[in-house]
């Protein structure tokens, strides 16, 4: 008889968890990143773990806030503030007043947890804003601007009462969103053509993208095509990838370069001449650390943090409808006529997303760069059910946070 081995893989599941100070309640939750869907969004599911006679008839609540600050710490003078706290749900956990339909994560770890574990889940609101952190610049001081989100638990008599800092925990998170699994076959592109008042003919200039969504860390490749039939020159060309932040609570906006290049290649470009040729930028958020205003998903101090995403809206809407801080991408061609000349300029819109967790490109994008918000949403999809109580790794919430934000 041959003898046969098998070998059982038990993929680890990650949990988060953070403690008061008094070491008397403990938060876990199984992910900090929360994917919205446009039709719906992740609710926030997790549990919290009691010291038992420590409520002696008092009671825990729970909170899902959110900080939306639009303006700068140090500006606030005279009772002025720049920024809204909203608190967007809140419900008493311990004891529930009503039974809570446990997802198979929170079942796992009741069972793992004992009886002094208590499940609770929060909801999004359907027109919640997406996580978004401006850069601050080097003499900025305070918190940064931008759309923060966190959940908070606390312990008193009423869901009102002042909140102790050694009873109660709050745990940052993010609301994010990612690609479509399919990217649609359409090419943007823009034709635009210039004149001369006292010249004859004119420049035209045709840009086109080989797709309409990027995904972060991807070349983005414009094709451009010049055809001068006019009597100037083109002495030079430049490029630019631009973002485009509109802050909706003062109705600000306001545009960064965030990759950009400039040529002579080709150049000058006479009358009568023409040229195509495509050129390759790649727009990170390590290429401007340093620049004020760039928004970025997430955290400034995490090494792998990316630009901010575009805001998608849902079908029969426009991204004028949408809160928070407005994100979107275009491709700016310029290209340069001489000084009585001038500039002929056209933008290409186009979307820069996260890929969606567990398709292909998310892989690849993992395998390039270990993105940790990346890597976390697979436990979107993890199996509890059938999963052995050891395979569950839990995680300090606080010690990851000061990790990377070294």
């Amino acid at each position: 008889m041959i003898p046969f081995i098998f070998l059982i893989f038990v993929v680890a599941v990650k949990v988060f968890k953070k403690t008061t100070p008094n070491g008397k309640l403990t938060v876990y939750l199984g992910k900090r990143d929360f994917l919205d869907h446009l039709d719906h969004v992740d609710p926030i599911d997790g549990v919290i773990v009691v010291e038992s006679e420590y409520l002696r008839g008092r009671k825990v609540f729970g909170q899902l806030t959110t900080t939306y600050r639009y303006g700068r710490e140090e500006d606030e003078v005279m009772g002025v503030k720049f920024s809204k706290e909203l608190v967007l749900a809140k419900a008493q956990i311990v004891p529930s007043k009503s039974k809570v339909e446990m997802t198979p994560m929170q079942e796992k770890l009741c069972k793992k947890l004992g009886a002094n574990a208590y499940p609770f889940t929060f909801s999004f609101p359907a027109t919640s804003p997406s996580s978004v952190t401006l850069q601050a610049g080097e003499d900025d001081h305070g918190k940064p601007l931008g759309v923060e989100y966190s959940v908070k638990t606390y312990v008193g008599d009423e869901n009102d009462d002042k909140t102790h800092k050694r009873s109660s925990i709050t745990l940052a998170i993010k609301k994010l969103q990612y690609a479509p699994t399919s990217r649609s076959n359409r090419f943007p592109s823009s034709l635009v053509s210039k004149g001369f008042t006292f010249s004859q003919g004119k420049i035209n200039l045709e840009v086109t993208l080989d797709k309409e969504i990027y995904y972060h860390g991807e070349k983005i490749s414009p094709n451009i095509v010049i055809s001068n039939n006019s009597r100037k020159s083109v002495r030079n060309i430049k490029v630019y990838v631009v973002q485009h932040c509109e802050v909706t609570m003062v109705n600000a906006q306001f545009s960064k370069h965030v990759a950009s290049l400039e040529t002579r290649e080709g150049c000058p470009i006479t009358p009568g001449a023409s040229l195509t040729k495509s050129f390759y930028l790649v727009p990170l958020a390590s290429s401007n650390k340093d620049r004020r205003g760039i928004a970025l998903d997430g955290h400034l101090r995490d090494d792998d943090v990316n630009l901010a995403s575009s805001t998608l809206v849902t079908d029969g809407k426009t991204p004028n409808d949408a809160l928070g801080i407005v994100i979107s991408y275009s491709i700016r061609v310029v290209l340069n006529c001489g000084t009585l000349g001038g500039e002929l300029q056209t933008d290409v819109p186009f979307k820069l997303l996260n890929p969606a967790p567990g398709t292909l490109e998310s892989m690849k994008a993992h395998a390039l760069k270990k993105s940790k918000s990346i890597e976390r949403s697979r436990y979107e999809n993890a199996h509890y059910a059938n999963d052995d109580d050891d395979n569950i790794v839990f995680e300090d919430f606080a010690r990851l946070r000061e990790e990377a934000s070294e």
